[in-house]
């Protein structure tokens, strides 16, 4: 079973976010075991802070190292990456991090245990990152305004990866990027719609025609949408 734990300041974000589809039946079955933290539960101060100015002056509000080195080492036993057993892993959501992708998805669905740090505000004390954090994650070239939608993507990419999570045993291996490119164009019924039909190809039956049609399909698909994946 793979254990996925987020530190949050907003733990109701997710109260309904897996309670559906793919993730829900996972849950189910015992293949995954999520869970929301609210970092506050690891202050000391009566009001519970967890944010503070940042050094040297500028706008906004920095989360603090100390409730999140404290929450890290109670729900992953260690309180500095180098101390982690194999298989966990801390992974700080940051939009200075390195880009998520589908490689990533599949490396970190291998582990025992995902612990998600949600920023908020201008970020999180870079101790952080230097000191706690396996891994520092964007899931892409914008600014949220916290973590927490960045969570749902990453843990809704690592569940669907786990072994019985989908219905086939090759759903995620035909997926996109799985293989470098972009999935092949889909069609269904009805074969012809308002004067779109699908692919006659795809209504052949034969497999080996239909097999060289998709590989083509989405190497064109990729070139014309992301050109970026056929020159790595």
């Amino acid at each position: 079973m793979l254990r996925v734990d987020i530190v949050t300041i907003f733990p109701a974000y997710f109260r309904e976010a897996f309670d559906f589809g793919i993730i829900r039946r996972a849950c189910a079955t015992g293949l995954v075991n999520i869970r929301a933290h609210d970092l506050r539960a690891w202050t000391t101060d009566k009001h519970h802070v967890v944010d503070d100015r940042p050094f040297g002056g500028g706008d906004g509000m920095v989360l603090k190292p100390e409730p999140i080195f404290a929450a890290v080492k109670s729900l992953t036993g260690a309180d500095r990456r180098d101390g982690m057993t194999a298989g966990k892993r801390v992974v700080l959501l940051s939009a200075q991090g390195r880009q998520f992708t589908q490689a990533l998805a599949a490396d970190l669905a291998r582990s025992e245990q995902v612990l998600l740090i949600c920023g908020r505000y201008e970020g999180v004390d870079e101790r952080v990152a230097d000191a706690l954090a396996t891994d520092e994650v964007s899931i892409g070239d914008y600014v949220l305004s916290g973590g927490e939608p960045a969570a749902l993507v990453v843990v809704d990419a690592l569940v669907r990866l786990l072994p019985g999570a989908l219905g086939s045993e090759t759903s995620a291996t035909n997926e996109s990027f799985s293989a470098g490119l972009l999935d092949c164009p889909q069609y269904t019924r009805p074969p012809d719609f308002e004067g779109m039909r699908a692919p006659e190809v795809l209504l052949t039956g034969n497999h080996a025609e239909i097999a060289r049609w998709r590989a083509e399909a989405a190497r064109e698909k990729t070139k014309r949408h992301r050109p970026d994946l056929l020159k790595e």
